[in-house]
This record gives structure tokens, sequence and C-alpha cells, in this order.
């Protein structure tokens, strides 16, 4: 495990889009798994930046997604289907036919999961960026998740459900499925992810916090903010 340290959200943010950068450098057809949220926000900003600079193409990469709310029309604009066209997608011009998600309107939740699995298995994930949730989930595998798990349906726990605002299920790759990838990094950022990034650094893996499972992956690059990494 390597652990970066930046100043603020805007270094955490450059540096993580930098290693991003070299790695489609590397590889430009490269299969790269994308969260949410937040914190991913100001790295998706920078490729977009490098992207319309001319330095970086995006038309050979392949794309999955780390999970969705569920049930959900698929082009809902509560959907991170629609949070990743917005965000990232559109603008940097990933072909349609590259890009993988969960479909949350799929009317059979347990079959839209294993297919899911399988397209995985057809192109395994070179680089998975994740973050962190403060109670230690990692895509939505909540507390209590296996480490043998993979892609399927969950109940939210009451904390997320409280985040999310109208979703208590999701379907979401399961922790082994995310620890098959060959490369990985996790991004925390923020006070209030501060406890969360001390434990993940100060506790064994445990089903109790499920991110604490990265840590058994050989290839894992952490980056952390000054604020998030306050109680360390």
């Amino acid at each position: 495990m390597k652990i970066i340290r930046t100043r603020n959200y805007r270094e955490l943010s450059k540096t993580a889009s930098d290693i991003i950068i070299h790695e489609i450098l590397k590889k430009p057809n490269i299969v790269i798994g994308f969260p949410t949220g937040k914190t991913p926000l100001g790295t998706y900003r920078n490729l977009i930046k490098e992207y319309r600079r001319r330095k970086i193409d995006f038309s050979k990469i392949r794309t999955f997604n780390l999970d969705e709310f569920y049930p959900l029309r698929k082009y809902d604009q509560r959907s991170y289907r629609y949070y990743m066209f917005k965000n990232l997608f559109r603008k940097v011009k990933i072909p349609k036919q590259n890009i993988h998600l969960l479909d949350g309107s799929s009317k059979d939740a347990d079959k839209e999961c294993k297919r899911y699995e399988r397209e995985i298995r057809k192109n395994p994930i070179d680089l998975q960026v994740l973050g962190i949730g403060p109670n230690g989930h990692i895509a939505f595998n909540e507390p209590g998740s296996s480490p043998s798990s993979k892609t399927r349906l969950v109940n939210l726990s009451p904390e997320t459900v409280k985040r999310s605002k109208y979703f208590d299920k999701s379907l979401t790759m399961g922790i082994s499925t995310i620890l098959k990838s060959k490369k990985m990094l996790l991004l925390a950022s923020g006070k209030k992810k501060a406890k969360a990034v001390y434990n993940f650094m100060k506790n064994k893996p445990d089903k109790a916090f499920p991110a604490s499972f990265l840590k058994k992956h050989r290839n894992l690059i952490v980056i952390i903010d000054k604020k998030a990494g306050s109680l360390l």
C-alpha cells in the first residue's frame, strides 16, 4: 500500500487525475472502474481539462461503474448513470459501447448483477478508483459485507439512506469483484472522512469496516488530503 498525503482537495484531485492519465497513456484500451459522489468530481474536472488540451484520448478506454440505486429509471437524474454522463463521459467522448453500467431499472436484480459480473470477467478491471464512506463502506458494500461478495442487490444502512435521501437499496459490485482489479486508487477528502481514514489505517481487515479489506490488495494507492488525514 502506497499512501500519498496532499495539502488540500485541489492537490488530491490533481494527483489522482495524473495517475489515471499516466495509466491511460501506458495502456490506451485500459479498463477503469469509476466511482460517484463528491470526492471524484475534482478528478473528473481535471481529466476533462486535459482532454480539451488534447493531452489524452479516451476513445479506447472501457469503463465500469461501482453501483447504482435500485429500483430506478435508467435516465432518472438521481441515477449514477446520469451523474457519470453529466460529469465525465459526455465531456470526454467515451464511446457508449465502451461504457458499462448497472441498470437500476432492471426487473430482475439478480439477473442484472450476474450479467455485470460476466462483463467484468470479459473485461478485467485494470484500475479501480474508489471513495470511502464514513462507515467504511466501499461502493455500497455496507458494514457486515463479506470479502467474498460479488455484484448483488443490497440494503443500504440507515446512515447511507439518510445521505442518499431517496433510496434504501442498491446494486453494487462486491468486495471480491473490486479486489480482482489489478490496481486500485482510494481517495478521501475532508473532515467528514477523517474518522473513516483513521479506522482504515489502524484496523485489520474486518467485516465491520469493509474498506479495510482493500489493505489486502498488493497494488493499492491511497490519496488523502490534510483534513481527511487530520486524526492520523
